[in-house]
């Protein structure tokens, strides 16, 4: 009876089978040859004007595509537990990497901010990119740490007291960055506590301050709260139009090409506002470029996609074996949601205009990298599941 039993294990054990999510994968895949087909579609002629080669930012895109894949894939590979053991390590270079940036000439300026580590006049990579990863290896370690006591304020505090150095850092010279590392930091404990009603009563404060802050601009202005090009962005955000020549420009062109899609769109490489008219098109407002050359069906397909890849994230998080592994995986899916979400929040005009880039999609060959470096994480945790044959 008991020689029984021992082989009913052994065929229970042996029909458990490892599950990878191919479905993951091919969403990645997708979006990632989109994106090299709209980087190419939107910066052709800046760059043959810019450069005399219209594929210039397409080669570029392509290298670091290929260096992101490489990347996603070794680090897919490894064992998720074996990143808790690099959490501190990352975190204490991450911050590191934010004061040379920050404080040295590693920093090198651009349109006046210092967001790239370089050496020289040559440019390495953008940090915050950097920070992202180290932030939610971190924030996920922390959360695994403290899980017994995740519910309480003082651990919450005390996680986000932790967190608050690199986010003031990349802050200080990258508010939308800044706003995406906060909010990731948000969300990753909005998850992991059970007691939700003080998240909402946190997202009610702030909505209610933004408010404030948009009625009372000029006050804070002469409080010295605000900034100067702080303000010109909240006014260009409230009437564009009357900004037409300055501030306003991008983000009518913007919505001018939003507006001329309809619903179909003028087709794929027909678009007339990627002529000059919206400044670096292939970057920030490439979802404009989109919407004019496939039209709302086309928009609406993307967000689909997007929506697609957070739900593949969210069976993964449900399903990994600990809560570090689920965690890890629910700091990937908010930064994608945060960064899709803020793009075409920025784009339509919804909120006042920061830099901001749509995953994937938009040039950018330091995003790319990072994000695959994610992407291969919470493959990684789709690897460590295990299913009943």
């Amino acid at each position: 009876m008991a020689e029984k039993s021992v082989n009913q294990g052994a065929v229970k054990r042996k029909s458990r089978k490892r599950f990878y999510d191919y479905s993951l994968l091919a969403v990645i895949i997708f979006l990632c040859c989109f994106g090299l087909v709209m980087v190419y579609s939107s910066s052709s002629y800046a760059a043959q004007i810019n450069t005399g080669d219209s594929l210039f930012y397409l080669k570029k895109q392509a290298v670091a595509l290929i260096l992101g894949f490489v990347c996603m894939f070794l680090v897919s590979r490894i064992d998720y537990h074996k990143y808790k053991k690099l959490a501190v390590l990352g975190y204490v270079l991450a911050l590191i990497l934010m004061i040379l940036v920050n404080f040295t000439p590693l920093g090198i300026e651009y349109n006046g901010k210092k967001r790239w580590f370089g050496i020289g006049s040559t440019s390495l990579f953008q940090a915050a990119e950097a920070v992202k990863v180290a932030l939610i290896l971190s924030m996920a370690a922390l959360i695994n740490r403290f899980s017994k006591k995740i519910d309480l304020w003082k651990a919450q505090i005390l996680l986000v007291a932790i967190e608050a150095p690199l986010i003031l850092l990349v802050t200080d010279n990258n508010l939308s960055s800044g706003i995406i590392l906060l909010g990731i930091v948000f969300v990753m404990l909005f998850v992991a506590s059970r007691k939700k009603l003080r998240f909402f009563a946190a997202v009610g404060i702030v909505a209610a301050i933004a408010i404030l802050v948009t009625v009372f601009s000029d006050k804070l202005i002469e409080l010295h709260i605000l900034e100067e090009y702080q303000l010109e962005r909240i006014l260009v955000w409230k009437d564009p139009s009357a900004y037409a020549l300055e501030g306003g420009h991008q983000v009518l062109q913007g919505l001018y090409a939003i507006g001329s899609g309809g619903l179909f769109g003028k087709g794929l490489g027909a678009s007339m506002q990627k002529l000059g008219f919206v400044p670096e098109a292939q970057n920030d407002m490439v979802f404009s470029i989109i919407c004019e050359e496939l039209g709302l069906f086309g928009a609406v397909c993307v967000i689909l996609l997007f929506l697609f890849m957070i739900w593949r994230f969210v069976v993964i998080a449900n399903n990994a074996p600990d809560l570090f592994g689920s965690m890890l995986v629910v700091g990937v899916m908010a930064h994608i949601a945060l960064q899709v979400i803020l793009n075409i929040a920025v784009v339509t005009n919804t909120i006042p205009n920061t830099g901001i880039t749509l995953p994937f999609i938009s040039y950018g060959g330091t995003s790319v990298v990072f994000l695959m470096i994610e992407m291969g994480a919470a493959l990684s945790v789709s690897r460590s599941i295990r299913y009943e044959r």
